[in-house]
C-alpha cells in the first residue's frame, strides 16, 4: 500500500477543518487563514496549532507538501499552478446535502489514509443526527434570509438542516427549491414562523441592511441567528445548527 502523505497543506476553509479533525498528529502542517477567523471557522483554537497560509501557490510550494487539499471552486489558479509544479492536489466539492457531509468525511479519510478515524467520525455523526432528527410532521415553516434578500432554497445544505430540525421549508411553499432572491414583500406575505439570519458582521455591509428592515422586525416570526460557520461547511458542526433550530422550534411550539 502507498504511504500516507506526511506533509499535508490545506488551502480551503472546509478542508482545513475536516483535515484538522481527521489528520494524524504532525501530518497536517498548514491551514488557510480562514480557519483562524472566528466568523467563518468553528475550529479557531485548533487552527492556532498550524502554520497559516493565504492559498498562494508560491508560499504553498515552499512548504514542500506531498499533498494539498483544496475546494473545487476556490483558489483555482493556485490549484492549477501547484499541479503544474508536480504537487498532488485533491479537491473537495462544497456540501449541498447532509449526504455530502457524510461523503466528505469518507473522502478526507481516504485522502489522509485515515479511513478508520473517518468511519468512527461518521458513526458518531450518524448517531448524533438520528438523535436530533424530527419524525413528526412539520407544522412550522422556516426560511434562511441572507444579505441582499438571498435564500439558499430547500435543495441545499441549510435546507436539509432546516428540515432535519423539524421545520417545513418556506422555499418549498414558494417554489424556490433552488434558491434565489426572495423579495421582502413576498417574505412578509408568506408569514414564516421562523426567519433565520446569519450573525451580522461588525460594521455590516449595505447588503445586510435588509436584515434590519423594520418590516422584518415587525413580522410576527421567531428570529434565530444560526452562526454561518456552523453550516457553511459539511462538518460535524452542522449538528449544532440542527440542534439550535430544533430548540427554536420547541420554543415556538410551546408559545403557540
Amino acid at each position: 500500500a502507498e504511504a500516507a502523505p506526511g506533509r499535508v497543506v490545506s488551502i480551503n476553509l472546509c478542508t482545513d477543518q475536516l483535515a484538522m479533525i481527521l489528520a494524524a498528529p504532525g501530518q497536517l502542517v498548514s491551514v488557510s487563514h480562514l480557519a483562524a477567523d472566528p466568523r467563518s471557522s468553528v475550529m479557531v483554537e485548533q487552527a492556532r496549532g498550524y502554520a497559516i497560509n493565504h492559498s498562494q501557490a508560491e508560499e504553498i510550494y515552499l512548504m514542500k507538501p506531498d499533498l494539498v487539499l483544496a475546494g473545487t471552486f476556490t483558489s483555482i489558479a493556485t490549484v492549477s499552478m501547484l499541479r503544474r509544479l508536480g504537487i498532488e492536489v485533491i479537491t473537495f466539492p462544497p456540501a449541498s446535502a447532509l449526504s455530502d457531509v457524510r461523503q466528505g468525511m469518507l473522502d478526507m479519510g481516504a485522502a489522509l489514509h485515515r479511513e478508520a478515524q473517518a468511519q468512527a467520525l461518521l458513526a458518531e455523526f450518524d448517531a448524533g443526527l438520528a438523535a436530533l432528527q424530527q419524525t413528526q410532521p412539520a407544522t412550522l415553516s422556516a426560511v434562511t434570509y441572507a444579505a441582499n434578500g438571498y435564500t439558499p432554497g430547500s435543495h441545499s445544505l441549510s435546507g436539509e438542516i432546516i428540515r432535519a430540525a423539524g421545520f417545513r421549508h418556506l422555499a418549498d411553499d414558494l417554489g424556490m427549491q433552488s434558491g434565489g432572491v426572495l423579495p421582502l414583500e413576498l417574505l412578509l406575505m408568506a408569514q414564516p414562523d421562523l426567519v433565520i439570519t446569519g450573525e451580522p458582521y461588525p460594521g455590516g455591509s449595505r447588503a445586510e441592511e435588509i436584515l434590519h428592515h423594520p418590516a422584518l422586525a415587525a413580522l410576527q416570526a421567531g428570529q434565530a441567528a444560526v452562526e454561518d460557520r456552523d453550516w457553511v461547511c459539511g462538518l460535524p458542526s452542522v449538528l449544532s445548527a440542527i440542534d439550535g433550530l430544533a430548540q427554536a422550534r420547541a420554543a415556538l411550539e410551546a408559545a403557540r
